[in-house]
């Protein structure tokens, strides 16, 4: 079977920016999707339509069909006062936010100054190229209840 419109693929992979470094892997055949359910990043989503279980390709996927270019409208200058008093704010440190529309989004600490906590709520992935090196483990039909629910589920059903 391959790889097509409501599927569910099961691959092996291994994610590395420009300079080589391992990003994430998943390598123990249990990383399944639902193709064409916006389970995935759409670049690597393309690259794996009408592949199916035992290929393996290498692809390299640009910052627009991945997370995105950096937007630097996304990095802000926030009063101290806007987080827990309790926490010691770091670098590197995540928040949830929520936009005055009401969409929750995560934002990543950069820098303390003072009483200034400055945020980026950029994907930690937004502006790089990603190098996916696939093996196509497994290809099947999506089930009724996965279709309707938007992603897969495992052997023992959801937990939902």
């Amino acid at each position: 079977m391959k790889i097509t419109q409501n599927a569910v693929a099961t691959i092996d992979y291994k994610l590395t920016d420009d300079e080589g470094n391992v990003i994430d892997q998943s390598t123990d055949g249990n990383f399944a999707y639902l193709h064409n359910g916006r389970n995935i990043i759409p670049g690597l989503e393309a690259a794996l339509q009408d592949k199916q279980a035992g290929d393996h390709l290498n692809v390299t996927i640009e910052p627009a069909q991945a997370y995105g270019e950096r937007d630097l409208a996304q990095i802000q200058r926030i009063p101290r006062e806007m987080f827990p008093p309790e926490t010691e704010i770091k670098p590197g440190m995540q928040f949830q936010g929520q936009s005055p529309d009401g969409q929750v989004s995560v934002v990543t600490v950069t820098d303390v100054d003072g009483d200034t906590v400055v945020v980026d709520g950029n994907h930690p992935l937004a502006g790089k190229t990603l190098h996916f090196d696939v093996n196509v483990v497994d290809v099947r039909e999506a089930t009724a209840e996965e279709l309707e629910h938007g992603h897969v589920h495992g052997p023992g059903g959801h937990d939902h």
